[in-house]
């Protein structure tokens, strides 16, 4: 008896130091012709030769895959392995199986992206300013009070509206501009993947017109109250004074001269530097107007298309409107950063040459005048690469936008040489993006620096639309491994997307108000996504007492965590989200395109 109890303990301790793994999938699923990667993490340094894929509802095997790229350590992880099987093209629910290690089931088809880029909507419409459709109540009516204008200053402004940019009240007209451009460009590109379940007030029940129409056009609204005559360009609504604590937006109570709850400041574009934190006597770094105006220019010469067929009156004010905003970056050339009072934090964007070739390139598709697209050229040239591309680290917003749309249109609108130009300025971003990925478990070589998720993003639309306009396949795998990463496919097996898909592993504690006062998720919201270790250790006031740290995946020079208290890594962005609507459509109709 004491032999046979020696052995079943002897057993059990093996059970017990058998090594754990994991297996890390798309959790929404592949398209049938896509690449399909999943990767496998262990404590212990596997000799795999094989993996299985079984039928999820059978059991029956359905697939033996041998592709198997062993990819070394990743934080606790003794070995880990990228297992392609891109090869298999079966349709239905399945599992993935590699030495004992099983993956959550997984979905292949061709409706796997449906309706995705309008879920996301839902965020965009949880952030609108003025009356905020998820709440069913108004917030920030007395927007704003005007200041830095050389003779306006003290005067009210009525700029109402607009979204929210993060899970703070703040708002600013260049990450306002960069969504309502975003989404365009998936609409223009994608159509069909946009439905009509809401109005225009973000209320449930059809109204005639897409929902990311409705979006688009409320967040034109918005721009056109912060460009409200020639040369008058604000270009931020509140300041950090803000930071006075989560409460829900329509209980606002932060005050910014004016009593609680009160109006807001409105900052003039001056093309002169503005204030960086009051208790450190410093100013920002604005050097001119164009990175702000010609983000205007840009939307208004393609809002006046998008919007034509449902507001043909406003669609013609925009394109009257539209060069404006270029002409005035041609005098006053340079960029315009962010203001702030209590913290020397701002959104330090230092370049500004993209913005004003995108704006070029669209008033050239707008107006067929030549003199646009060379202008547009030659600021292309001036930034031939975005430079995070291949970087380690950049300032918080430096470059941003994260990926130059003018190198995309410049190589849709011109002749074969410039072209071929153009193209491979966005093969060059591309490739030292690959080259800091090669190798790695997740193929993933975007820094980690605040909102890398944003990056990310940007870098596969970059992909997407590279291998569409040069038929180069040479990096889809790392196209893949972008989108896969945002949506579970990541050392901590979470989707960057709140809910999507309902029944994977998402963020439940997103930094937010909405999550503290147990009003709901931030449905449909892109969170910031990981930062360097280092990074998030020398924040202030940042915990992630109460929430899901995943202490046993952190891959150690990044971390992860789904935390309310954690706005380095886990705060939705209205920005980045919207920048998630073009590739999400665009797989949509791909797969969709694929059974016809």
């Amino acid at each position: 008896m004491k032999k046979f109890a020696l052995c079943i303990i002897a057993t059990l301790s093996a059970l017990c130091a058998r090594a754990e793994g994991w297996i890390r999938i798309n959790q929404l699923g592949y398209l049938p012709e896509s690449t399909k990667v999943a990767v496998l993490m262990s404590t212990e340094n596997l000799n795999l030769k094989k993996f299985t894929i079984t039928d999820s509802h059978t059991g029956k095997v359905v697939y033996k895959g041998s592709k198997i790229k062993a990819t070394g350590p990743l934080g606790q992880m003794v070995g880990t392995w990228r297992l392609d099987f891109s090869d298999f093209k079966g349709q239905g629910s399945y599992v993935l199986c590699a030495d004992g290690v099983r993956s959550r089931a997984f979905r292949i088809g061709p409706d796997v992206y449906d309706g995705t880029a309008d879920f996301v909507l839902n965020y965009m419409r949880q952030q609108r300013c003025g009356f905020n459709p998820f709440l069913k109540d108004s917030c920030h009516k007395k927007d704003g009070i005007i200041i830095y204008h050389p003779t306006k200053d003290g005067e009210y402004l009525d700029v109402r509206g607009g979204w929210h940019d993060a899970s703070d009240c703040l708002q600013y007209s260049t990450t306002s501009a960069n969504a309502v451009y975003q989404m365009m460009v998936a609409y223009k590109a994608n159509p069909e993947a946009f439905g009509d379940s809401y109005d225009d007030a973000g209320l449930p029940g059809a109204n005639g017109i897409p929902d990311i129409v409705d979006e688009i056009k409320w967040g034109m609204d918005w721009l056109l109250k912060m460009n409200p005559g020639p040369r008058e360009f604000y270009n931020q609504l509140a300041d950090d004074r803000d930071h006075v604590g989560m409460r829900l937006p329509p209980d606002d109570k932060a005050d910014y001269g004016w009593g609680q709850g009160g109006a807001r400041p409105v900052y003039f574009v001056s093309g002169e530097p503005q204030m960086r934190g009051r208790k450190t006597g410093r100013m920002n770094s604005t050097t001119g107007v164009a990175s702000i105006t010609a983000k205007f220019s840009s939307d208004y010469a393609l809002g006046s298309s998008i919007l034509e067929p449902y507001y043909p009156e406003m669609a013609a004010e925009l394109k009257h409107r539209s060069a404006e905003g270029f002409a005035f970056g041609e005098e006053k050339p340079g960029y315009s950063q962010t203001a702030s009072v209590v913290s020397p934090y701002i959104y330090e964007e230092t370049n500004w040459v993209d913005d004003m070739e995108l704006a070029g390139a669209e008033l050239y598709r707008l107006t067929g005048d030549r003199d646009f697209l060379d202008k547009a050229i030659r600021y292309g040239r001036m930034e031939p690469v975005t430079p995070w591309m291949g970087a380690d680290s950049a300032l918080h917003y430096q470059w941003y936008p994260f990926m130059n749309m003018g190198h995309v249109l410049i190589a849709e609108l011109s002749g074969p040489r410039v072209k071929a130009e153009f193209l491979r300025n966005l093969r060059t971003g591309i490739q030292r993006t690959w080259e800091k990925a090669e190798g790695t478990p997740f193929l993933y070589g975007i820094p980690g620096i605040w909102c890398s998720n944003n990056l990310t993003a940007a870098m596969l639309t970059q992909c997407i639309l590279y291998r569409e306009l040069s038929g180069d396949d040479t990096y889809e795998e790392m196209e893949g491994a972008l989108r896969d990463w945002l949506l579970g496919c990541n050392p901590w097996g979470v989707s960057m997307v709140a809910e999507l898909p309902l029944d994977g592993v998402y963020p439940t504690q997103p930094h937010s108000c909405y999550t503290l006062y147990k009003t709901g998720n931030t449905t449909g919201g892109l969170m910031d996504g990981p930062v360097y270790s280092t990074i998030f250790g020398s924040l202030l006031g940042v915990h992630t007492e109460g929430g899901i740290n995943y202490e046993k995946f952190q891959p150690g020079d990044i971390v992860y965590h789904d935390s309310v208290h954690d706005y380095s890594t886990n705060e939705p962005t209205m920005d980045g989200t919207a920048s998630l609507t073009f590739p999400l459509s665009y797989y949509q109709m791909r797969g969709n395109n694929s059974t016809k």
